[in-house]
């Protein structure tokens, strides 16, 4: 097993020492990443999301992660988005700066190399179901509300979710869920195409870990270069992402593990990938 390390470094905010409330481990070439604030339903204040963009900006560098599951400590929720109680004591500079911070880190989450799993273990609100729709891959509880329910605090979606959600259930449903800031269960969005799987509580994980291990089977190369062409071509028109596809495959050409495919084959075994 490869090294587990819980990562809960102290910083300073308004002159108070904070502990992490972002937990990371890594086992097997999966990093595990946990929002840590189970009794404020794991909502993102400022000294959060800096700790995220943190953890995040790590993984996208690191070479032994393979896939990243993203979740919510404790039972009641994935997280219930921007921390209110923290907005209330912000000035508009302040809340401009936190805004800013939950796109941010986000967009970087939605820019990982790797594979991403959003483990929604409970609810999954405003700025958690922006996170959720910010993973490849969101695997729900039985059962989990969800929804984006800003307007509902007369404010938008803007961390990405007036933009992400049209794109994976079309404009009009979109707004729809946007203007009357429905909540909706996991089966629903299961139905509306912005969950991959709803799995019983205690399966969870599991069905999380078991899509990562589907995954890590492949060329961890061509993985990550399919993620690329698919994501930056399905921003543009389909000839210049299937110019992108074209410059995406020819990294995958001179790797180790491409000859190692066509060799593990005509030696009828398993390939043995190695990344490079």
């Amino acid at each position: 097993m490869e090294e587990q390390r819980p990562c809960r470094a102290a910083f300073l905010y308004k002159g108070e020492k904070i502990m992490s409330t972002i937990l990371f481990e890594k086992s097997n070439n999966i990093a595990y990443v946990t929002v840590n604030r189970p009794e404020a339903l794991n909502c993102f204040d400022y000294p959060t999301l800096r700790r995220l963009q943190e953890v995040v900006d790590e993984l996208a560098i690191d070479p032994e992660v393979r896939v990243v599951i993203f979740t919510g400590a404790g039972e009641k929720a994935f997280s219930a988005g921007a921390d209110l109680k923290e907005r209330k004591t912000l000035n508009e500079t302040e809340v401009r700066r936190n805004v800013k911070a939950i796109r941010d880190v986000f967009n970087s989450i939605a820019a990982l190399p790797q594979p991403t799993i959003a483990a929604v273990n409970g609810y999954a609100l405003g700025g958690g179901f922006e996170l959720m729709l910010a993973c490849d891959f969101p695997i729900a509880a039985e059962g989990v509300k969800m929804g984006l329910t800003e307007t509902s605090w007369a404010i938008i979606p803007g961390a990405g979710g007036t933009q992400r959600l049209p794109r994976l259930v079309g404009p009009m449903k979109a707004k729809e869920m946007i203007f009357t800031a429905k909540r909706f269960t996991a089966e629903e969005g299961l139905e509306l195409g912005v969950i991959l799987k709803v799995a019983k509580k205690e399966e969870l994980m599991a069905a999380c870990e078991q899509l990562a291990q589907d995954i890590m089977k492949n060329g961890p190369v061509a993985v990550k270069q399919a993620k690329y062409a698919i994501t930056q071509g399905m921003n543009t028109d389909i000839q210049t992402g299937m110019a992108i596809e074209t410059k995406a495959y020819e990294l995958t050409i001179p790797t180790e593990d491409r000859v190692e495919a066509l060799q593990a084959f005509s030696e009828k075994r398993e390939p043995q990938f190695q990344g490079k």
